[in-house]
């Protein structure tokens, strides 16, 4: 495998020897300072150019990075339209370095760095002086809920039972399967607000809650784990169960801590949980 610098010699001695490239832009993990590097990292980088068509009217230039073993051009694509605005080719490459490169038009610089500030400027020939910005991720941290968010996590975990409930009794698991992991998100969420309540709300978890179990009691991260065995409806039942059980648990505490007012709808939907699960169970 190349080297991390062997890859942005390439990545900026292209843009350097390419007049139609104006600037260069770089985002994601590699960009983090708070994110530990290892090989699997992506490099997530923009070409900011007067004329996008000169670079995606033809791939063969992305030789220049290396052997492709696998591709995808998302704006190419009809199943899986892209998110973003501009033209991307994901690439891996045969010694598993993959590199994310976004094309965008020079008029899109402003928006692109006012867009989300974990981004930093690595080559700018524009003249506006914008190499070196420091990235940050602190649009990324912990938020503080406020009553009217605490609320809001609350009444969508617990309007999530009735769906799981619902496709474990008519033997739908794929559709109970995916309520369920609707209410985990819920559940990590407020976890993560447990987090921020704990070691104050300066810092992030990472994108999908990926660094969440370091903050977290190592018997509620088994727990955690546990609701995600889901083969059968007698262990989606089980991982349902253990799912309120965590919620109400970091809820419960979450509201004392902050002084709002933990909702009363929680003991009519255990009920109403336990009831069609001793139905299930008499089938």
């Amino acid at each position: 495998m190349r080297t991390a610098q062997e890859v942005m010699d390439a990545i900026l001695g292209f843009a350097e020897e390419n007049d139609n490239i104006r600037m260069v832009g770089m985002e994601g993990s590699r960009v983090n300072r708070n994110i530990p590097r290892d090989s699997f990292q992506d490099f997530d980088v923009t070409y900011f150019v007067t004329d996008s068509g000169q670079l995606t009217g033809d791939d063969g230039w992305l030789s220049r990075f290396g052997k492709i073993v696998m591709m995808q051009k998302p704006e190419d694509m009809e199943l899986f339209p892209p998110e973003e605005p501009g033209y991307s080719y994901l690439m891996i490459f045969e010694d598993d370095i993959k590199i994310d490169l976004t094309i965008l038009e020079e008029a899109q610089i402003t928006g692109y760095l006012e867009q989300d500030k974990l981004r930093t400027v690595l080559l700018d020939k524009t003249g506006r002086g914008l190499a070196g910005i420091e990235p940050t991720d602190e649009e990324y941290w912990i938020r503080k809920p406020g009553a009217r968010s605490f609320d809001d996590c609350c009444n969508e975990f617990w309007m999530l039972t009735s769906y799981v409930v619902k496709g474990l009794c008519r033997n739908e698991i794929l559709f109970a399967i995916d309520h369920l992991q609707l209410m985990r998100d819920e559940l990590l969420r407020m976890l993560s607000w447990q987090v921020g309540t704990d070691y104050g709300f300066h810092f992030s978890v990472g994108k999908n809650y990926k660094f969440i179990a370091k903050y977290l009691p190592d018997t509620t991260w088994k727990r955690v784990l546990s609701t995600y065995r889901n083969d059968s409806g007698e262990a989606v039942w089980e991982a349902l169960l253990l799912c309120q059980e965590l919620f109400r648990q970091s809820a419960s505490r979450l509201a004392d801590r902050l002084g709002y007012a933990y909702p009363e709808y929680d003991a009519r939907m255990t009920q109403y949980t336990r009831r069609f699960e001793a139905a299930y169970r008499g089938q």
